[in-house]
């Protein structure tokens, strides 16, 4: 009797995601893959800056991930690196997705594209777009925890 691994290796993170945008709810979805691009996952050969997702037909679908073609399949056998992908989600996700992503400012970015067990996964986010003060707040703030936390580290040495 074989289990199901619990272990999620990360294979893309969107950091660029979490500067531009305020994710305000998560969602782990499923992706349809070809064996080629299945691959290329394996061996970190994808990119999610830039992409996002979309509803369409009660059907969410992922636009511009990038994954590599892989090298050692022909050229013949090959994938389009950013073709739309399917996402897998329950209904009533898509439901309620479709009605967050209705509100305005809201967009659905991925986050995260990562193994669990042998299946690939993605973490799409609902997301409200920062304003540049925010990003500079932001900044900031990182800035002063980094200030302070020397100085805590520099007196407990003392």
């Amino acid at each position: 009797m074989t289990t199901k691994s619990t272990h999620s290796a990360i294979v893309a993170d969107n950091r660029k995601a979490r500067h531009d945008y305020d994710i305000e709810e998560t969602f782990e979805a499923g992706i349809v893959l070809t064996g080629s691009e299945i691959k290329s996952v394996r061996a970190g050969r994808v990119n999610l800056r830039g992409s996002y997702a979309r509803v369409f037909n009660e059907e969410v679908f992922l636009y511009e991930a990038h994954i590599s073609p892989y090298e050692q399949s022909g050229t013949y056998f090959n994938h389009e690196p950013t073709r739309p992908r399917k996402l897998l989600l329950h209904r009533r996700e898509i439901s309620r997705i479709d009605g967050l992503v209705r509100q305005k400012g809201l967009t659905l970015v991925p986050t995260k594209l990562y193994f669990k067990g042998h299946c690939a996964k993605v973490e799409l986010g609902v997301a409200r777009g920062k304003k540049q003060y925010d990003k500079r707040e932001d900044i900031a703030k990182r800035e002063a925890d980094r200030d302070i936390e020397r100085f805590m580290k520099s007196r407990s040495r003392e």
